[in-house]
C-alpha cells in the first residue's frame, strides 16, 4: 500500500488575471467554498486554503465556516460540517505555508493552469503523481480564478502541472476551476 501523500490546496484570487489582462483580485465564491472542500476531503488533501488579500472576502469565508461548523448547518449536514473542517482562509501564500506548518525550503509549489506557462518548470501529471509519494514530501498546489495567476506569480513556484485537455478536434479548455480542482485530484491522488 502506497503512503498517504502530504498536501494541501490553494485556491488564489489575487495576482489573477482578468479577460482583459489586468491584474485582479477576484471574489471568493459560496460555490468554491463548498464544492473545492469536498473534492479535498474526498481525497485526502490536508488544508485548503483560500488565498485573498481583501479582509472583508477572509470575513465572508468565516462567516460561511461558521455557519456549518458551529452554527445550524453543522446539525443540518453532517458531511458537509466534516468537508469543511480544514478549510482556512488566509491573506497570502507565505500565510498559507505558516499554518501549514511548512517552511518554504520544504514544500514543493505546483500550480495549474489551461495553457503552459513560460518560463516555468513544466511537470506532467505522472511525474508529480509519482513524486507526492516520496518519504517526507510535501506538496501545495495552487489553483487560480478568473483568467488564471500571472505568469509571473507561476514563474516564482517549482512548476506548472500540464494543462487538462479538451476533447480533439477544438480541445476546449474552459473549465470551472471546481472542475479542474477534481479532474487533477483524481489524476494525482486516485487509487487507478
Amino acid at each position: 500500500m502506497r503512503s498517504v501523500p502530504k498536501v494541501a490546496l490553494g485556491l488564489v484570487h489575487h495576482p489573477i488575471v482578468d479577460r482583459e489582462k489586468r491584474v485582479v483580485a477576484t471574489n471568493i465564491t459560496n460555490f468554491d467554498i463548498h464544492d473545492i472542500a469536498r473534492a479535498c476531503t474526498v481525497y485526502g488533501i490536508e488544508k485548503y486554503y483560500l488565498i485573498h488579500p481583501i479582509p472583508e472576502q477572509l470575513m465572508f469565508v468565516d462567516r460561511v465556516l461558521d455557519h456549518w461548523r458551529t452554527g445550524k448547518g453543522a446539525k443540518f449536514n453532517p458531511s458537509r460540517k466534516r468537508a469543511l473542517e480544514n478549510v482556512r482562509p488566509v491573506p497570502n501564500l507565505d500565510a498559507a505555508l505558516v499554518d501549514w506548518g511548512q517552511l518554504r525550503k520544504d514544500v514543493k509549489i505546483v500550480g495549474t493552469h489551461a495553457r503552459p506557462v513560460g518560463g516555468a518548470r513544466a511537470y506532467a501529471l505522472s511525474e508529480l503523481r509519482e513524486s507526492l509519494h516520496a518519504p517526507g514530501a510535501a506538496t501545495l498546489l495552487l489553483f487560480g480564478t478568473g483568467w488564471g495567476m500571472t505568469d509571473e506569480f507561476m514563474q516564482g513556484m517549482d512548476g506548472v502541472l500540464e494543462p487538462i485537455k479538451g476533447a480533439p478536434p477544438q480541445d476546449f479548455r474552459h473549465l470551472s476551476v471546481r472542475s479542474a480542482v477534481s479532474i487533477y485530484l483524481d489524476r494525482l491522488l486516485g487509487p487507478w
